[in-house]
């Protein structure tokens, strides 16, 4: 197994084997403080959320080729993300907005907002089944 993660510092995404060896760069191009990360090892797809100067939600292969924005606009601090592998969509919160959205995860297509609050914080999200979990500050 492979462990993926994101250094906002450097605006990098790496991976490394679970033992820490054969770690690598991913993704060092075009980044802009890249905050979560999910990976989908069956499609073979890296997520990830963006706050800079863009926010954004991203997606590439898991060895960082055909790099797209799934998401620009509509999105100031996407925090948390999540995969719902048997509905195929993409989870996302933000700490701005205050709301958890879902797209699918292939096309990025079919945005629904699934949770709106207010002054909430949004640092979290998980995708369990018919349950959505999230964490606040």
């Amino acid at each position: 197994g492979n462990l993926y993660w994101t250094d906002h510092g450097f605006n990098l995404i790496e991976v490394a084997r679970l033992n820490g060896s054969f770690r690598y760069v991913i993704i060092s191009q075009g980044l802009d403080q890249p905050r979560s990360i999910a990976v989908h090892p069956e499609k073979g797809y890296l997520f990830w959320t963006e706050w800079g100067q863009s926010p954004c939600i991203g997606k590439a292969h898991l060895d960082g080729s055909e790099k797209v924005v799934l998401v620009s606009l509509g999105i100031a601090w996407p925090n948390g993300i999540s995969i719902d592998y048997e509905e195929n969509k993409l989870y996302w919160c933000d700490a701005r907005t205050d709301k958890i959205e879902r797209i699918d995860l292939e096309s990025g297509g079919n945005r629904e907002i699934v949770l709106s609050g207010s002054n909430v914080d949004m640092f979290s999200v998980a995708v369990f089944g018919a349950y959505i979990y999230w964490s606040d500050r």
